[in-house]
């Protein structure tokens, strides 16, 4: 019996490579699912305990979202081109630190979807992340063995041939196609549609239902070893090679080149064919092939200097609008977004644009009824660049915008010294979705399954009023919400109380203050230490610090001042950030290379981000400012440094390195 078993999962997973993998079924549907019954009512009556990479074990396994855990090394982002120059100029930096040797390229497409990491252990599906931040990945291992060409065991021609530890990392996506039958599918559930296929994907991996993964038509391409024990290679496409032999699936258009030249013309023949393509992509990969070169370029603290994205053209089409539509944000500021006659660009169906403000509608003479270009920049948001005023009929509308705002019919303020248009009511309904949403989202606080449907019941049953509410909600009201089952309440519920761990810059983020952003409040925290003490603190106090102007100052101390309740509403439910104790600062080194200088920090630092430096800085007596001026002693110039390098040479400043910045923060 367990030998019958065993070859009949070995048969299956041949079946499942060469059609998920290899495209060459040798069976039919019919014939293969035939073959999974059968391994199912044998497993059924089988003593012995079905293995984790039974090919029948696909749905189930765990899903930690919002768990944070570190990828083996960092999942790098890319640096990208956007024309031949600058992809030239890649090259020129590449032989620039490997002084001119000879440099093979790697060219693959680049998959516009999500990208995940692989770990396998004695040849069994370990574990799969996504990339996260890049330091840390959620764990989505349940969700990721539905994906029929993710191999649960790795095969070969030698069974010995298998690494004891291997990691790969790839990217998971769904073909253009099959969106619109997924989209149907949410409409028909009232659920909203997925705007590219990129979000489908994403939506797909990250969700809580391994069921719901499954019923998915994912799929990947793995690009990459990133660890294995056991085994040396000497370049990139020979890994990949490797890679291809134990099963996974990859890009079958990856090509080496001799120079970029070569590259340049892989990356016009697919720009002319990129309609022609399956699945979304946004460019190439360009990738030194050579491995010991590329520890020799090594990354800055972001990117790979051994790699870049070479991006294709924005997507364009044409289309009309068919009315106006006028969004209050979370700060109420009013936007008029068009809402479009459907058209499909870059492998989703576009039906809305942002206007961004009164004064961009009256600059381009946008008219409901005009017919548009409209662009998806990055492939991602789209974009009107220009009104066809020559296929104007006479029937179209000049747009008024409200004199009321349309979610609480107060009246808008409008001001001399913003473009902006508020509604200025504090209680406004549409205010207070979007600022839940904001609290939820990944910049500030990352409470998963938030998002604007649950947001819009949770207000309008009156169930919160402000975003502390969400830490006083219970489980018997919220899973009496449409789509709100006890799992989906659960997990929304634990989400909520994970984050009373966030850090106090990321709730700083989260209370929607005007002109803080991610920068300003690593700055504000930086200096206070505690929103508690910031709360406290007058306009002069926060606008002397480095990077901080008045209109900022201001608008700090004019939140706290009106929000005294809400501070302590957040206080009281628990957040690590208002409860810890405040942290000291590190005590000043006295008389060093950094004392009563001050210092400008720009570009990609090897070994630490630029708030890092900051710090190291100052507490070696230093100051630190924005812009580079001529009190400026020194600039500190990591990759990719632009225009703020320009200035200092025009004005004489010292530049430092980053690599003789590290040399005095390690002497000093």
């Amino acid at each position: 019996m367990k030998t019958d078993i065993n070859k009949l999962r070995e048969v299956i997973r041949h079946h499942e490579r060469k059609y998920y993998v290899d495209d060459q079924p040798e069976i039919s549907d019919a014939e293969f699912d035939k073959l999974m019954r059968e391994l199912e009512e044998l497993e059924k009556t089988s003593p012995d305990e079905v293995p984790s990479d039974s090919p029948t074990q696909r749905v189930g396994g765990s899903v930690s979202l919002g768990s944070r855990i570190p990828h083996r090394s960092p999942m790098l982002s890319l640096d990208n081109c956007f024309g031949k120059e600058e992809l030239l100029a890649f090259g020129d930096r590449v032989n620039k630190i490997l002084e001119d040797e000879p440099v093979e390229y790697v060219t693959e497409l680049k998959i516009d979807g999500l990208g995940v990491s692989l770990l396998y252990e004695n040849g069994i599906f370990s574990r799969g992340l996504t990339r996260g931040d890049g330091e840390f990945g959620e764990d989505v291992s349940g969700n990721l063995r539905t994906i029929r060409a993710v191999p649960l065991r790795l095969t070969g021609a030698d069974p010995n041939a298998i690494p004891p530890v291997l990691e790969v990392r790839g990217e998971v996506f769904i073909p253009k196609h099959l969106l619109d039958e997924i989209n149907v599918q949410r409409e028909a559930q009232k659920e909203t549609p997925f705007a590219n296929p990129r979000n489908a994907a994403a939506g797909s991996v990250r969700t809580q239902s391994t069921s719901v993964t499954a019923q998915r038509p994912l799929d990947i391409f793995v690009y990459s070893l990133n660890y294995v024990e056991g085994y040396e290679f000497t370049t990139h496409s020979e890994a990949l090679e490797k890679i291809k032999s134990l099963g996974f699936k990859c890009n079958p258009y990856t090509q080496v080149h001799d120079s970029l030249e070569d590259v340049v013309t892989y990356y016009d023949e697919w720009v002319a064919k990129r309609e022609d393509i399956p699945y979304e992509v946004d460019g190439i990969v360009v990738k030194v092939n050579d491995l010991s070169q590329q520890n020799e370029l090594g990354s800055t603290a972001k990117s790979p200097r051994w790699a870049t994205s070479y991006k294709f053209p924005a997507h364009r089409s044409t289309t009309t609008i068919e009315k106006i539509e006028v969004q209050v944000g979370r700060t109420g500021v009013l936007t008029p977004v068009a809402i479009l006659a459907p058209v499909k660009l870059a492998g989703a169906t576009i039906t809305h644009s942002t206007l961004h403000n009164e004064q961009e509608i009256v600059a381009k003479d946008i008219r409901i009824g005009d017919t548009v270009v409209l662009e998806r920049a990055g492939d991602v948001i789209p974009k009107i660049l220009d009104v066809l005023k020559d296929k104007r009929t006479g029937s179209e509308v000049e747009f008024s915008f409200p004199d009321q705002c349309p979610s609480c019919d107060t009246p808008v303020q409008r001001s001399e010294s913003e473009v902006a248009i508020r509604c200025v009511n504090a209680g406004c309904s549409a205010q207070l979705k979007r600022r839940i949403e904001h609290y939820a989202s990944r910049n500030a606080l990352e409470i998963e399954g938030l998002g604007p449907a649950t947001t819009n019941q949770l207000v309008d049953n009156g169930l919160v009023s402000d975003v502390a509410d969400l830490y006083s909600l219970k489980s018997e009201n919220v899973s009496k919400l449409e789509r709100m089952g006890p799992g989906l309440t659960g997990y929304l519920i634990h989400e909520i109380e994970r984050s009373k761990e966030a850090a106090a810059a990321k709730v700083l983020v989260g209370l929607s203050i005007f002109h803080v952003g991610e920068t300003v409040a690593e700055l504000l925290i930086e200096h206070f230490l505690s929103i508690d003490a910031l709360s406290q603190a007058d306009a002069k106090s926060i606008e002397a610090i480095p990077g901080i102007g008045p209109q900022i100052a201001e608008s700090v101390c004019s939140f706290f001042t009106q929000n005294h309740q809400l501070i302590e509403k957040l206080k009281a439910a628990g957040l690590r950030c208002f409860t810890e104790e405040v942290a000291k600062k590190p005590p000043i080194i006295e008389d060093s290379f950094f004392t009563g200088k001050t210092f400008v920090v720009t570009g990609s630092l090897t070994d630490m981000t630029r708030t890092e430096a900051s710090t190291q800085i100052k507490t070696r007596g230093g100051k630190v400012t924005s812009s580079v001026t001529g009190k400026t002693d020194y600039l500190i110039a990591g990759e990719g440094a632009g225009s703020k390098y320009d200035k200092a040479v025009e004005l004489g400043v010292s530049i430092l390195t980053a690599e003789t910045f590290l040399e005095q923060i390690k002497e000093n």
